[in-house]
């Protein structure tokens, strides 16, 4: 499995490099790669179809800490791999056609495959380690697929939201995951399992929880964390039919029905899962219907969708989680389905406004096909995948009985499914009935490689509706035994008689058409939402990121104010702060000058020149004298070496003294002649300062000769120097073998450092080249 992730990061980078040598139009060849994967995904089904079996895949990585690349399939990874995979060969068969003659079109194939690989290795990852790394190359890679227009601003704005949001969730991610791995002391997931009761006894399970859900909830765009999916919608087409119906938004629902088992403690994961669910799936679907643009609809039935997952979740029940597992499916076909035609009518005519589009059936008969199709799923009309799928989410909330709870669960997921009826009225069906405008009349057919892939996901809708034991038996039992823990055996039918959910979907679907009717006559509907964006939670949140941009500006002017003075002052100021409370506070201060050697002659010969060289460095007023008193007190330091047996760093003291005072002359000759540019006061500061410090680090130093050494990490370099790295000066050694890779990098540290010298050096202003 690891040489499968491998090859598609491969196969990724590749593509970029095919595109300087294969013309755009056979672009379209490179999707026969991922519709082998789905092949190979879906040579599986035969042997996890039960949900009894799982195939783990097992390579060491790091075994010093236990981290492995461990991979798992089992009915829940094998459904989002077939889903990755699947509606991913149609997303390529679909760009070829949608961006071609475009000059990045192998770019955007690039990033379309390494997000593939992120999908792929984030689901089938048995590890928390590699769980999270795939998390974070899903942000990356869907960075660069949302801003794939870079030079849109608003494109480059809204990818900058949606990694900055998932980003914040992945950091408190891996806070959650440690906490866990801590606990546990596994890193391997269904190693974790079996410790649930310990995670969940665990005095810190509150706090995991919190951290958990909030890695989750970011990338799956739950409220308030949701205003980055609609801004997403300024991506290609292709990029929002394949992140947003089936992948990364889906990559959060698969994190919780993974982890599912694992946290759900019975009290606060189903409250809170309950909650954000049910106002996000609300949220979501009230907004849709007040939207114009048909790809803002369905970014919010997107999240609408998503909370309606979300709830399910957190539910918890057998049935809540067979309904999860097959809405799972229900969505991804019809929404990927209505974004792909929303991105064939925006090619097409280059307009998504849902006011004006209208009558496009005659022009586009296959695509009015493929969208009457997923709108009926959507609406959940019998027949059709979306009608089983709807059903059986209020068979979930009615589980419980007539109680107050069912009742009002059963409310919420009734007005969500009528506001979702709406909109899948409006994005696959009303841009094909009607007169269609005269602006339009001379819209052409469209390439086959547009029409056909959202008329594929469309008759899946529909054959899985006839036939839904098809992909009951092959998939779903295997997959809500993996969430639920249990062998369950529900099956999926057509009919179930005249039931409450019965009644409930028929009231669903007309109301949902009369809202449809209502909502298809206003041309104002987004005054009416725009009144209230002021307590939208992306604009509180742009006016907290003001607040803190003028907090940082203020506080940088302070500190970072580009005088290196502040800047040494801040370091040393917080370094007095923090280890001047931890000796004065937690260390009991001795001193014992016993052990001190005699003050020799020549010892304090140098200390005297010490003193004078900086009464001259601290007095003058030519800066040359400055420099070389400086050097004076950096030549004595390697004096002071030399008497005390150390001559290795009595001549490193002295190449660094002589280099630094030698760079010191050299920029002399930029530099206008000396000027006063600190008062008494600031000179006060300075002195207070510079004696505080050297007042600790004085107290440290005859407090490391009453405190026990431990000797053990000197004993280990002295003992194998010269064993391991044939070399007998343990200084020499330590920099260049042990802490090699801390020595490359100071190296390359100081080397760009030069370099930027260098650069400052021979910058020239455009005065003094015109001067020349």
């Amino acid at each position: 499995m690891l040489l499968l992730i491998v090859f598609v990061f491969v196969f990724a980078f590749l593509t970029l490099l095919l595109g300087k040598f294969v013309h755009s139009k056979f672009f379209k060849f490179i999707s026969i790669v991922p519709f082998l994967l789905f092949l190979f995904f879906t040579s599986f089904i035969p042997l996890l179809k039960d949900g009894t079996k799982n195939i783990f895949y097992r390579t060491e990585w790091m075994p010093s800490i236990g981290v492995s690349l461990d991979f798992k399939l089992d009915g829940l990874s094998l459904l989002f791999s077939l889903m990755i995979t699947g509606i991913g060969t149609l997303i390529y068969i679909y760009t070829s056609s949608y961006l071609r003659g475009h000059p990045y079109l192998n770019r955007f194939y690039t990033y379309l495959g390494l997000f593939m690989g992120a999908m792929l290795g984030l689901v089938l990852s048995d590890n928390i380690i590699t769980l999270f790394i795939f998390w974070e190359l899903t942000s990356v890679t869907s960075y660069f697929l949302i801003g794939f227009n870079n030079e849109d601003e608003s494109a480059r704005k809204s990818a900058l939201w949606a990694f900055s949001i998932t980003g914040l969730g992945g950091f408190f991610l891996l806070a959650s995951l440690v906490v866990i791995g801590s606990i546990t002391g596994e890193t391997s997931i269904h190693e974790i399992l079996s410790h649930s009761n310990s995670i969940q006894g665990h005095e810190a399970f509150g706090l995991i929880l919190v951290f958990f859900l909030l890695g989750a909830f970011t990338k799956s765009a739950q409220f308030p964390f949701h205003f980055w999916l609609p801004g997403a919608m300024k991506a290609p087409t292709p990029v929002s039919a394949y992140l947003h119906s089936a992948t990364m938004v889906k990559a959060g629902i698969y994190l919780l029905a993974r982890f599912t088992p694992i946290l759900n403690d019975g009290d606060l994961w189903s409250k809170s899962l309950l909650l954000v669910g049910g106002v996000t799936m609300v949220y979501g679907a009230f907004h849709c219907v007040f939207r114009k643009d048909l790809k803002g609809i369905l970014a919010y039935s997107t999240i609408s969708a998503l909370g309606m997952l979300v709830f399910l979740l957190g539910i918890g029940t057998e049935l809540a989680i067979y309904a999860s597992s097959v809405f799972i499916v229900v969505h991804a076909l019809y929404k990927a389905s209505l974004f792909l035609i929303t991105g064939a009518i925006d090619h097409a005519v280059h307009n998504r406004d849902i006011t004006i589009l209208s009558g496009f059936g005659e022009k586009m008969p296959i695509l009015a096909t493929a969208g009457f199709i997923s709108a009926l799923s959507c609406a959940g009309i019998p027949l059709t995948f979306g009608f089983i799928g709807k059903e059986l989410i209020y068979e979930s909330t009615l589980e419980g009985g007539v109680t107050y709870l069912a009742i009002g669960l059963t409310v919420i997921a009734v007005v969500t499914n009528i506001f979702l009826t709406c909109s899948g009225l409006l994005a696959g069906i009303k841009p094909f009935i009607g007169e269609l405008p005269k602006k339009f009349s001379k819209v052409g057919k469209l390439e086959l490689g547009i029409a056909l892939p959202p008329f594929i996901l469309a008759v899946l809708s529909l054959v899985f509706g006839v036939f839904p034991n098809w992909i009951n038996q092959g998939i779903i039992n295997s997959v809500t035994r993996s969430i639920y823990g249990d062998f369950i055996n529900l099956d999926l039918k057509i009919w179930h008689g005249v039931t409450t959910a019965l009644l409930l979907s028929g009231l669903t679907i007309l109301l949902g058409v009369a809202v449809y009717f209502i909502v298809r006559q206003s041309h104002n509907s987004m005054r009416f939402i725009e009144r209230f964006e002021v307590f939208a939670p992306q604009h509180m949140i742009e006016k907290l990121i003001e607040k803190i941009r003028v907090f940082a500006y203020r506080y940088t002017g302070l500190t970072q104010n580009s005088y290196l003075r502040i800047y040494l002052i801040v370091i040393v100021l917080f370094f007095i702060g923090l280890v001047g409370y931890k000796l004065f506070a937690d260390v009991p201060l001795q001193v014992n000058t016993e052990d001190l050697s005699a003050f020799r002659s020549y010892e304090l010969i140098v200390f005297i020149i010490t003193v004078i060289a900086i009464l001259f460095t601290i007095s003058t007023s030519s800066r040359l004298t400055a420099i070389a008193s400086i050097g004076v007190v950096g030549y004595c330091i390697c004096l002071i070496f030399v008497f005390y047996g150390a001559p290795d760093l009595a001549m490193t003291q002295f190449a660094i003294d002589t280099l630094t005072v030698v760079l010191f002359v050299l920029v002399l000759f930029k530099l206008p002649s000396f000027l006063k540019l600190s008062n008494r006061r600031i000179q006060a500061r300075d002195a207070i300062v510079s004696i505080a410090f050297g007042t600790l680090i004085s107290l440290i130093t005859l407090q490391a000769l009453v405190s026990p050494a431990d000797k053990e990490i000197s004993r280990f370099y002295a003992e194998n120097a010269y064993t391991l790295a044939k070399g007998k000066n343990v200084v020499n050694v330590i920099l260049v073998d042990f802490r090699g890779f801390d020595t490359l990098i100071e190296t390359m540290v100081l080397s760009i450092a030069a370099l930027g010298v260098f650069s400052l050096l021979k910058y020239n202003t455009k005065d003094e080249e015109s001067s020349e």
